[in-house]
This record gives structure tokens, sequence and C-alpha cells, in this order.
């Protein structure tokens, strides 16, 4: 696949960088370039990032990182069962348990919220940091929800975390899954106030946090553009042959 020519290979994360050391020169840089590009596409061209992650685990499939970017590149474009593969490949290559979170949503993904759910209730889920058990906190609230279970889902999603006035790269996240359990159990004031709270947390646009609000206040947004074409005068039509007088 081809790649821009202002693309390196040095843009990639230095322990990233590192693990590549162990591969011959050239094809470091190879693999490196490819996997700037799974970066790079990731959000905006998923379908893309996954091509360019196939590469580069053709080029370097011993690499745990390069098992890691293959596994979410896959997880990007709903691929459960082979992000789940990859991810447990990367955790068998480093012993770490940073990808337990995602590894439990690949579970939700494949139709098993009671798996997930087992996960979050693992031992593995107190070697996390903070953003990591947070994040296990709210695929453990999306099983709950899998399951039907919106209490629990709320229950869950209760915490120290939650609580805190601190705003986290988590903050935002966490206060809307919140709002939406509680909407989805019918307690529509308490969501609007979290809507809101989320609103507030969401520094980089990460939810639709404002959107939801708006729509609990009963604002409605109006296309500008078909607004317009709506208000214009349709064309008379052409009378047709045998009206003239």
């Amino acid at each position: 696949m081809p790649i821009p020519e202002d693309v390196t290979g040095d843009e990639i994360d230095k322990d990233v960088r590192q693990e590549l050391q162990s591969l011959p020169k050239t094809l470091a840089e190879d693999v490196a370039r490819n996997l700037v590009m799974v970066a790079r596409l990731i959000d905006e061209d998923p379908e893309g990032a996954y091509g360019y992650s196939k590469v580069a685990l053709r080029l370097a499939s011993r690499v745990a990182a390069v098992r890691e970017a293959a596994g979410f590149a896959a997880y990007a474009n709903q691929k459960y069962a082979e992000a789940l593969a990859e991810f447990r490949a990367a955790r068998r290559m480093t012993g770490s348990v940073e990808l337990w979170p995602v590894m439990a949503d690949c579970e939700r993904g494949l139709g098993r919220p009671e798996k997930a759910l087992d996960m979050a209730g693992a031992p593995e889920v107190h070697k996390l940091d903070k953003a990591g058990q947070v994040e296990m906190r709210l695929v453990a609230a999306g099983a709950r929800r899998d399951m039907d279970q919106l209490d629990a889902a709320i229950v869950t999603l209760q915490s120290p975390e939650l609580a805190s006035n601190s705003v986290q790269p988590w903050t935002a996240r966490l206060r809307y899954a919140y709002a939406d359990a509680l909407l989805a159990a019918g307690r529509e004031g308490e969501a609007r106030e979290w809507f809101a709270k989320a609103v507030e947390a969401d520094r980089d646009g990460s939810t639709d946090a404002s959107d939801r609000l708006a729509e609990l206040d009963g604002v409605e947004f109006v296309d500008a553009l078909a607004e317009d074409a709506a208000d214009e005068p349709a064309e008379k039509d052409a009378p047709e042959d045998g009206d003239e007088d």
C-alpha cells in the first residue's frame, strides 16, 4: 500500500521504536512507516488503517507493538474475533495487562457479555492503572446493558472517579455513560444533570453530550442548507404541447 513521502517512521512512540530495533534496519523502517499510517487513519479511515496493519503484520508478526496495532485496527472495523486474537498475542509477548479492558470489550462485540463481566472481576483488573480501571468499569457497565440489567449498569458506573470534580481524560466518557444509562432507565432529570456535567468535562469533543443535552432541552438543530433549498420557489412548469392558446 502506498505511503506518503512525508511519513518517515520516526513519528512512532519511542517504546515502539525500541521494540523494532530487534529487526534489520530497513525492515524496521518499513514496519514503522506502516504503523504510523495505522495511527494516522484509524479514526477517519479504519478500513485503510486495517490494510496498513496487515502489511505491518506480514512484515513483523513477532513484534508485540505490531500485534497490538493490528488488534486495534481490527477492533475499529468491528472484527472482534480477529482483534481479540491479536490482543491475546500481544499480551503473551509482553505480559502486560494494559489490553485487558479492550479484550473484554471484544467479548461484548462477540455477543458474550457474561465473559466480559468475568474479566471485569478478574485479578488482572487490580493491576491496571487508574485509566485502565475506569475503562474496565465502562466495559462492565456496557455488558450489564447488553444483558438488559440497567440498574446494575448504573450502579457499576457509580464510583469515586464519577463523583470527583477533577477532570481527567476519562471523565467526559464516564459521565456520558452514566447519563446515558440513567436516561435508558427513564431517569430523565438525573440524566440531564449528568449530560451537562459531561459537556463541562468534554474539552476535546470526545462525546456528543452537548447534542444529547440539547435534545433533552427540546432544542432542534436545523440544516441551514436544506432550509434554504426548501425556501426556494419551485420552477414553473413549462406548458405542455397543446396547452397554449
